[in-house]
Order: C-alpha cells, then sequence, then structure tokens
C-alpha cells in the first residue's frame, strides 16, 4: 500500500458537486484514495463519476460525516489550506515544505488535508482543529479553484512519496546512448568531410573539431542519430568521390 493512502482529503461543507467531481479526478491522478465530506451539498455519485472518468472506486469510498470532528478524529496530524489574512497566528507553510511533513507523519498514522467552502474557505474555528495553516504561494489575486488547490497540494504529495507509478512508454525510435567508439568514427568522418570540402582552408582544423565535438556532446543524440549525422558526412565523401570519377 501506498504511503498516499494514509492522506485523507477532507472538504468542509462543499457547495459544488463539479468540486467534487473535479478534486476525485486529481486523486485518482495523484494516488490519494480517501475522501471525507462534512455537510456537504447534494451530489449524485453516478454523476461524479460521469466527470472524472474511471474513479469508481474512490467515489464509492467517499464519507460522509456531520461535524468536523468526526472527520478528523483519527487523523495524528490535521494541516488547513486557506489563502486569506487571518488575525491568528496560526503557524504557517506551503504545499512544497508541507510535503515531507505528511509523509513523515503518515507513517505515524492517518493525516487530513482540510479543504473550506468555495466561496467562504475555513472558519477559524475549523482552522483551530489544525496543526498548521496552509497557503499556496499565488499573486495578489489568491483566490483558487477548490480542485485546483487541491490538485497543487496532491500534487507535492505525489512527487515527496516518489510515487509516479505511470511509466511513459519510449518513442518508438528510441535507441541506446552512443559508445566511445561510435563517437569517435562519426567525428573522425566528419573531418575527413570538412577536409574534403576545404572548410579548413583559413581555420584550424584542431579548433574546429574540438568545436564540433563540444557541440554534439551539447545535443546529445542518441546511438541512432549520431549514426545519421556521421551517414551525411559519410554521403559528402562519397558524392565527391563520384564526382571526381566523373571528371576523369
Amino acid at each position: 500500500m501506498s504511503l498516499l493512502h494514509q492522506v485523507t482529503i477532507v472538504f468542509h461543507r462543499p457547495q459544488d458537486p463539479v468540486n467534487l467531481a473535479g478534486t476525485v479526478r486529481v486523486m485518482k491522478n495523484m494516488g490519494l484514495v480517501d475522501l471525507r465530506l462534512v455537510q456537504p451539498v447534494a451530489y449524485d455519485p453516478w454523476r461524479i463519476e460521469g466527470v472524472a472518468h474511471g474513479t469508481r472506486d474512490i467515489v464509492d469510498r467517499i464519507q460522509h460525516f456531520e461535524t468536523l470532528d468526526a472527520a478528523l478524529a483519527d487523523c495524528v496530524y490535521v494541516a488547513a489550506f486557506g489563502g486569506k489574512r487571518r488575525a491568528h497566528r496560526w503557524p504557517l507553510t506551503t504545499p512544497r515544505a508541507l510535503a515531507p511533513v505528511v509523509m513523515e507523519k503518515a507513517v505515524e498514522g492517518r493525516v487530513a488535508l482540510l479543504f473550506g467552502q468555495e466561496d467562504h474557505g475555513l472558519p477559524n474555528e475549523a482552522i483551530d482543529a489544525a496543526h498548521v495553516l496552509c497557503t499556496i504561494p499565488t499573486t495578489e489575486h489568491s483566490s483558487l479553484n477548490l480542485a485546483q488547490a487541491v490538485l497543487v497540494a496532491a500534487y507535492e504529495l505525489h512527487l515527496q512519496a516518489g510515487d509516479a507509478t505511470r511509466e511513459i512508454a519510449r518513442h518508438k525510435h528510441h535507441a541506446a546512448l552512443p559508445k566511445h567508439d561510435e563517437w569517435e568514427r562519426a567525428l573522425a568522418d566528419i573531418d575527413r568531410c570538412l577536409g574534403a570540402i576545404s572548410f579548413y582552408r583559413t581555420r584550424n582544423p584542431e579548433h574546429i573539431m574540438r568545436s564540433v565535438r563540444s557541440l554534439l556532446n551539447r545535443a546529445g543524440p542518441d546511438s541512432r542519430e549520431l549514426t545519421l549525422v556521421r551517414a551525411m558526412a559519410i554521403e559528402v565523401l562519397r558524392t565527391i568521390d563520384r564526382v571526381k570519377r566523373g571528371l576523369e
């Protein structure tokens, strides 16, 4: 089981089913599975899954609570999210700084990420239940969509947990990195090609080839690409040879 399964998203009185669907999609993308709703707006689970395709496992696990205390009862650590300036001085953090703390606490038990209503956020009494207040760095326009806020937090946790389980398929023309002897053969043929077209007439061959080597190193070609560059140089040499034979 992933350590991320110890992280619970808690919504305090959510008002829009669209945000529930967006959050369920985020959770599926980022490896979270537990969503708890305190006094939520009425919603149709089928419609939630209709918006967030392939998330029935998460939708079926959604739990409802009448009080915030009940939703947080089994949590060892609670991080409240909000963007408004507060009169009281709660410990403050950001999603990036919070992520390693959450992963550390999750080893000991369930951790809650607490979010408030779309229009007013979390009331002070809800933040009182948290150990830390997390704010997402933004411009002066600090109002984020609820599901977007969850995405930022969940993304940082996903990276911190090293839980990127989806493998990106290699390009169909993927090739290994070239070996040293492949590099040297390609550079030798490029050198011969430049010599054959009298490129070195007013230039220092050693300096030019050092620059070519540096350029190719920075480009980082794979074996197939370096072979293509070498083939270009060889074809120039062959073309010059054919022209010379035609003039004889």
